[in-house]
């Protein structure tokens, strides 16, 4: 082989490392501050206190109910510039949709908004629970999770799955000022996670955490049941870091 050879192949070799990209960041995430928040089921507890927070945060946040004018009484009681109107209208005017409507209602609300949605970056973190004698249990719905009937009901939405460990006594507290929890975020799409993420660290002292994909939600959204044992045994309002990320 002459020398000529040589440096060719060492060219090549160059060329082929250099053309290489680096590793990103996970914990590089995008700038969401001026997206639009929806929130369908914002007129509940788990749907209000993430409007309150997410606003406090500085974020635009629309509150969607089935009935447009008990949205906008819960948004002006909640201020900080908070919209409130029926579910259609929230999907159709925000960027992010968070579905925090009740369980029973998952299913008959999405399927309603199938059209509005197309699109729309949707993060479901509905828990699929029933109650008896014992407490609090998981079920396990035909898809396997919410986030998956979600996901099976929009065919044209970006469904993620995130906020499903978050008390809603915490979220509505305003002497609360950080809530020092972690967000697990899943979805198919790592873009769409990382906005999601990203949402997640707008209220302070929480973090967003990549956790798999759409098919790992179920035991996501079953340790809510563990969660409610945790508390009413401790009298506390539990929440989850993850170590070692």
């Amino acid at each position: 082989m002459t020398s000529t050879d040589n440096a060719g192949n060492a060219s090549h070799a160059n060329a082929g490392t250099a053309s290489k990209p680096a590793a990103k960041d996970p914990w590089e995430l995008p700038d969401v501050s001026g997206l639009v928040v929806g929130v369908l089921g914002g007129t509940g507890d788990q749907g209000r206190g993430l409007a309150y927070r997410f606003a406090r945060a500085g974020q635009k946040v629309i509150i969607g109910s089935r009935a447009a004018e008990r949205a906008r009484t819960a948004a002006e009681e909640l201020g900080l510039g908070v919209e409130g109107a029926d579910n259609a209208e929230c999907a159709r005017r925000s960027d992010i949709v968070i579905v925090a409507v009740p369980w029973d209602g998952h299913a008959k609300t999405l399927e309603s908004l199938r059209e509005e949605l197309a699109g729309k970056l949707v993060v479901d973190c509905v828990n699929p629970l029933g109650f008896d004698k014992q407490g609090a249990y998981a079920l396990k719905p035909q898809e396997g999770s919410a986030a998956q009937q979600a996901a099976a009901l929009l065919p044209e939405a970006r469904v993620t799955a995130a906020f499903h460990h978050l008390s809603a006594v915490l979220l509505q507290d305003a002497s609360v000022e950080e809530i020092d929890t972690d967000v697990m975020v899943l979805g198919e799409s790592r873009a769409d996670t990382d906005v999601v993420q990203a949402l997640a660290a707008r209220i302070p002292g929480m973090r967003g955490v990549f956790a798999g994909r759409l098919r790992g939600a179920h035991q996501v959204e079953s340790l809510v049941a563990n969660l409610i044992s945790m508390n009413r045994r401790y009298k506390a309002h539990a929440g989850l870091r993850v170590t070692d990320v």
